[in-house]
């Protein structure tokens, strides 16, 4: 009976040998003759063979090679395990800085064995991601591991869009990655307040880098230029890099987009009510000036503090529940209301830097339902957030303007060629601007 078995699941093994000739995973810099393939073994069988044949070794014809989906729960060292490879040759493998990467296997990744005799690997592949592959060899001193990096090739990717519901939604559609969407959002914070001030209408376009393997995109890179149309205002934005690789996004012009406050403290949230000093309040039911903007959203959405500063006040004030007050310089001070709670690592003296997050929004204090109350005042008056006029930023110094023209206009150039078919919306040179 036995026999019979062995023979069933040595012609299904066999099987399985002529459908599966896969090198998927071997680096596509190894020529096919890198590897000599007498046998592939799906994991599925090479199981089996060990589950029914328990004191009978399957005459398996070596070199041996096998494409294991790690499972549930697995590691290389049960990997081995499975197929009596011994730990001396794990210890070797993983000792290296760049076999330490087999320590953490995710399920559904991919390692290929070649094993010329029992107990004996002649060499490993792992697929890391789309772009690295860790091989590691057998030599005469143990193994050399070393991870090939497939080429990268990259190209510059236009999305354009108009707001007919949210940008959120309305960026998906057009095909934007979400991390690009945040970042278009963290763009133009400055200018725009996407809580309140988007309209149906609206357009964005935004160029950005993509990177390739053998064609496919294997992660998206930063955007490197973009507009936003909002109420019929333009606003546009390119990247620079400095001298030190670091990126910041200035005009065309080279003014610099990042401005001493942010135009609100939270993202996507709805303005519920405005700035109002004749205001009814809807709990005490009297006439009470209302010194901010509500911005409505649900309980536990970060709250960003909207300029660097330092935190004055952290905890319970009157009406307004969990409150906290930065200072800005001299001038400035900001406070946020009706927290459900504060940040950690953060108390009174706290030094914030601008979109740190603060706290969350809440209902605490005098609220009848969930949102933060946001106040703004200057030398401790009042203001509207949403009207006051904010400090001006940093331009390109004149000692950077003649890089930064000849870094930043092939991206003006590709914007330019977006939205040509929108000719109402025109992104101007630097060198125009210097004309005009």
């Amino acid at each position: 009976m036995k026999n019979r078995i062995y023979q069933s699941l040595f012609l299904g093994l066999t099987s399985a040998i002529a459908a599966s000739a896969s090198y998927a995973l071997i680096s596509p810099r190894m020529t096919e003759s890198a590897i000599s393939v007498n046998t592939i073994v799906t994991p599925s069988i090479y199981d089996a063979a060990a589950d029914f044949l328990s004191d009978t070794t399957p005459q398996i014809q070596y070199p041996l090679i096998v494409d294991y989906q790690v499972k549930s729960g697995e590691s290389l060292s049960s990997i081995f395990s499975k197929f009596d490879l011994s730990k001396t040759t794990l210890n070797d493998i993983t000792a290296s800085e760049a076999g330490h990467s087999l320590v953490d296997l995710d399920v559904g990744d991919m390692v290929q064995l070649k094993i010329t005799a029992p107990g004996e690997l002649e060499h490993l592949v792992y697929k890391k991601n789309p772009i690295d592959t860790l091989i590691a060899t057998r030599s005469e001193t143990g193994y050399d591991v070393q991870i090939i990096s497939a080429p990268i090739d990259k190209e510059i990717a236009t999305v354009q869009g108009t707001i007919s519901d949210s940008l959120f939604l309305d960026a998906k559609r057009a095909g934007l990655p979400d991390k690009l969407i945040m970042k278009l959002v963290d763009i133009f914070a400055w200018d725009i307040d996407f809580a309140e001030n988007l309209k149906d209408g609206d357009q964005f376009t935004v160029v950005y880098e993509k990177f390739l393997v053998e064609g496919k995109q294997v992660y998206t890179g930063d955007i490197v230029a973009t507009e936003f149309t909002n109420k019929g205002k333009t606003f546009a934005a390119i990247r620079y890099k400095d001298e030190d690789g670091n990126s910041t996004y200035y005009t065309p012009q080279g003014k610099g987009m990042k401005k001493t406050f942010l135009s609100s403290p939270v993202d996507f949230a709805r303005v519920s009510s405005l700035f109002n000093m004749h205001r009814r309040h809807p709990i005490l039911n009297t006439i009470r000036a209302h010194k901010g903007v509500d911005y409505a959203a649900a309980i536990g959405t970060s709250v960003k503090t909207v300029g660097n500063g330092k935190i004055i006040f952290r905890g319970t004030q009157n009406g307004y529940g969990n409150v906290i007050i930065v200072q800005h310089g001299e001038k400035y001070t900001t406070l946020y209301g009706h927290l459900s709670g504060f940040a950690d690592s953060q108390a009174v003296g706290s030094e914030v830097s601008q979109g740190d997050v603060i706290g969350y929004v809440g209902q605490s204090g005098l609220a009848t339902g969930p949102h933060l109350h946001y106040e703004f005042r200057i030398d401790g008056v009042h203001q509207d957030p949403l009207a006051v006029n904010l400090p001006e930023s940093f331009a390109v110094s004149e000692k950077f303007l003649a890089d930064f023209k000849a870094q930043t206009q092939p991206f003006i150039d590709k914007l330019n060629q977006a939205t040509a078919a929108t000719p109402d919306i025109k992104v101007d040179t630097l060198v125009a601007q210097k004309k005009s």
